[in-house]
């Protein structure tokens, strides 16, 4: 047996080879940089252990003990100390002195330590220590980057090591902040840290926020890196003018990667106990999800149950290359929405669709020519949340048969067809069926700079109308449809600016021609007038829906121009103006309205782009040349400087109708601080149709966002909503959460960029 006793060299134990023959050898071996490049070991055979220090001394084969810069090494684990023993039967290490271990991303300090290399078990006392998360490169392509590393810290009085990725803190705290910053920490009696499923547990658990408890609970989970995990999520509050103080204690069931499920019991102080549930789906061949709420007893509603269901299932691969999709929207009353609701999205609802979808899409003609068949039912359920404006439900489509074909390059012409069959039903109107077929050949002549585009086809209508209407009998319509699209476009080079740009003239004519054919007697099921606009004035029909189909003798002529990046092509800026020309008077038209008798429809103008730098303006003006007035008019600027800063402001107005301005705005002051708002003005009516106000604060690893909310949900009938949330990054957020309300309400609206919070990571499956 030999003794060792070696001042500032390096010794390497190589636990895998044979009984060292001497000192000499072990420190030949080294010193040789080959070793680091020998193939990974079998299964079977043990790791070498390098250990390097001022001062070594051991027996061979039993234990090496190092004193001074003492540093040893093992694949994926390294121990640094002022005193080390290793024990080689064992492979147990001993360290003290100012002791450091890295595992993997992960480092430990504290000021003594016994570990185990093989069994990774062990223990290390006044812990600090820091997780992190490895950097995993995504599958080689050219638009994917390496995953974001994400850590936390933290201290404890014991840390143990309770094998591969597992450790158990004891009496600890543990943050994501960086260090020297402790805004915040969860502190507890013991905190469970499990990286193999990037899972946190803390026992007899405590938020501290600036010094503060906030929140104790005697069992808290928590995810390590945003992973979806099952467990309580934290508590969303607030409250609202219906249904005072609100509390949701929502429960997240990760039941496998591709299910999930949240039960959320919420307690509305004036109301009662509501529970919410959410089940998710999500296969290779369907995809879905599923909400059911109850509320059993509602105080404000003579003490009555209030309960809704909304599911969703699309199915992508039925047998014979079928598709479907079953959408099921119900709730139990009129008013459900605008009294539980806390969002102007969900409270403005007041037709809840019910329908299935099955649909299949092919080729024909030797696969020159596609097709795509649906088959499709619905039933409508109308709300009734405003007595002072009741609505007339829409007709339910049972059934609604669609066919939609084309045949490029047939005889030099594309062929075309729609076909369709619908059962229209309706509880207080006419009922019945329409049978259609629009058959149409169209010659595309084109070249680089122009183009021509002849089309003729025919309109073939068939109604079945019940026979206990009165008034309205079965009928039948054919209508032939003549249309000519033609246009022209130049370039040149110009600037804007100092960017080089290449703007566009484009004219364009289109020609429409539909004899008249009286349809008085035909009901209608669908069809009413489109607004015009820059997508409508170039269509064959006025009407929308089949019901109508204007008698045409009509040319629509058009400019626009377009300021195109002349590096990249992109589209900066773009102005048009169009007109719709009558060569007869108008015959047909929705009942109860009157016939057109102008030569001309409205004068349409439109801007919308990049005016300047930062500044993005879009503008919309509908001017009637027969009255010399304005019919519409739309304008809106955003300044937009960089991401999180942007102020948004409009104005609309529809003669006699609307006058409206809408003014909303992110905007960071100072010292972390944003201001957030909103102002929605009817100038006809003079009241506040919705106001928003907020501020948020960013304290680098947590956030706190305080938000106001108030708006119209009927006739003089207005909800506020309160929010206040602290986000405690990569961990939690406590109270209730108003972005989906700040996106939806501040065009532009980002939030900080920062690492998702475990609520957010389930909105993605197979994470």
């Amino acid at each position: 047996m030999h003794k060792l006793k070696l001042q500032s060299i390096s010794l390497a134990v190589l636990c895998a080879l044979p009984a060292m023959a001497g000192a000499q050898e072990g420190l030949r071996l080294q010193s040789q940089p080959t070793l680091l490049l020998l193939p990974p070991p079998a299964r079977d055979e043990k790791l070498p252990v390098f250990l390097e220090a001022d001062i070594l001394r051991g027996h061979v084969e039993q234990e090496t003990e190092a004193e001074g810069n003492a540093r040893l090494r093992k694949r994926g684990v390294a121990v640094f100390a002022d005193w080390m023993r290793h024990e080689k039967p064992t492979d147990e290490v001993y360290a003290r002195g100012n002791v450091r271990i890295d595992q993997g991303a992960d480092v430990m300090e504290g000021s003594r330590l016994q570990f185990n290399l093989e069994t990774e078990r062990g223990f290390m006392d006044n812990a600090t220590y820091t997780l992190n998360k490895e950097l995993q490169a995504q599958p080689s392509t050219a638009q994917k980057k390496p995953f974001e590393p994400t850590s936390a810290r933290g201290t404890a009085e014991r840390l143990l090591f309770e094998g591969p990725k597992q450790y158990r803190a004891e009496r600890a705290e543990y943050t994501t902040c960086g260090p020297g910053d402790d805004d915040w920490y969860i502190r507890g009696r013991e905190v469970q840290i499990d990286k193999g499923r990037n899972v946190g547990i803390a026992h007899d658990a405590s938020i501290v926020f600036m010094g503060a408890t906030i929140l104790y609970s005697p069992y808290l989970s928590f995810s390590l890196h945003q992973e979806r995990k099952s467990g309580f999520l934290t508590p969303h509050y607030g409250s609202t003018s219906k249904g005072g103080f609100e509390l949701t204690v929502p429960y997240y069931w990760n039941i496998a990667p591709n299910y999930d499920a949240t039960i959320a019991p919420r307690v509305i102080t004036r109301r009662g106990a509501q529970l919410n549930t959410e089940f998710r789906y999500l296969d290779p061949n369907y995809k879905g999800e599923a909400h059911v709420e109850i509320l059993p007893q509602d105080r404000q509603f003579n003490d009555k149950q209030r309960d809704a269901y909304f599911v969703k299932h699309q199915h992508t691969t039925l047998p014979y290359g079928w598709v479907g999709v079953v959408n099921l929207n119900r709730v139990s009353d009129d008013t459900y929405f605008t009294d539980l609701a806390t969002r102007v999205a969900v409270t403005s609802t007041v037709l809840l669709p019910n329908d299935v979808t099955l649909a299949k899409g092919g080729t024909w003609a030797g696969n020159t020519g596609s097709y795509a068949f649906t088959a499709f039912a619905q039933h409508w359920q109308t709300l009734q949340p405003d007595p002072a404006a009741p609505l007339t439900p829409p007709y339910n489509r049972v059934p609604q048969l669609t066919l939609v074909a084309a045949r490029p390059e047939l005889l030099n012409t594309d062929f075309d067809l729609q076909a369709q069959y619908v059962g229209f039903q309706h509880p207080t109107l006419v009922s019945g069926s329409r049978l259609l077929a629009y058959p149409s050949l169209s010659v595309p002549l084109q070249n680089s700079y122009a183009y021509l585009t002849p089309k003729a086809g025919m309109h073939l209508t068939k109604y079945f109308i019940d026979p206990n209407a009165t008034g309205v009998r079965d009928s039948t319509r054919t209508l032939p449809t003549f249309t000519v699209d033609s246009g022209v476009v130049f370039e040149r080079q110009a600037t804007l600016g100092n960017m080089a740009m290449i703007q566009t003239i484009e004219p364009r004519a289109y020609y429409v021609y539909i004899p008249f054919r009286d349809q008085s007697g035909i009901p209608n099921f669908d069809s009413g007038l489109q607004d015009i606009n820059f997508a409508t004035i170039y269509s064959e029909n006025q009407f929308a829906g089949s019901d109508r189909i204007n008698d045409a003798n009509q040319l629509t002529l058009g400019v626009s121009t377009r300021f195109l990046n002349a590096a990249t092509g992109s589209e900066i800026l773009r102005a048009g103006v169009a007109q719709r020309y009558y060569f007869s008077t108008q015959q047909v038209a929705l009942p109860g309205t009157p016939l057109r008798t102008s030569s001309s429809s409205d004068l349409l103008a439109a801007l919308s782009g990049t005016l300047w730098r930062n500044w993005f303006a879009d503008a919309g003006v509908q001017y009637s040349t027969d009255f010399s007035q304005l019919q519409k008019f739309n304008a809106g600027a955003r300044y937009q400087p960089s991401p999180g800063k942007v102020v948004n402001a409009s104005y609309r107005e529809t003669l006699n109708q609307v006058r409206q301005t809408d003014f909303s705005f992110q905007w960071p002051v100072r010292g972390g601080w944003t201001l957030l708002g909103r102002w929605n003005y009817s100038l006809l009516d003079k009241v506040s149709l919705e106001t928003l106000a907020g501020i948020e604060y960013n304290g680098d690893c947590w956030e706190l966002r305080v938000v106001a909310h108030r708006f119209v949900t009927a006739t003089s009938q207005t909800t506020t909503t309160f929010f206040v949330q602290l986000e405690l990054n990569g961990v939690s957020r406590l109270g209730s959460n108003p972005l989906e309300t700040l996106r939806r309400s501040i065009g532009g609206f980002v939030r900080d960029p920062r690492a998702l919070t475990p609520q957010e990571s389930r909105g993605a499956l197979y994470q």
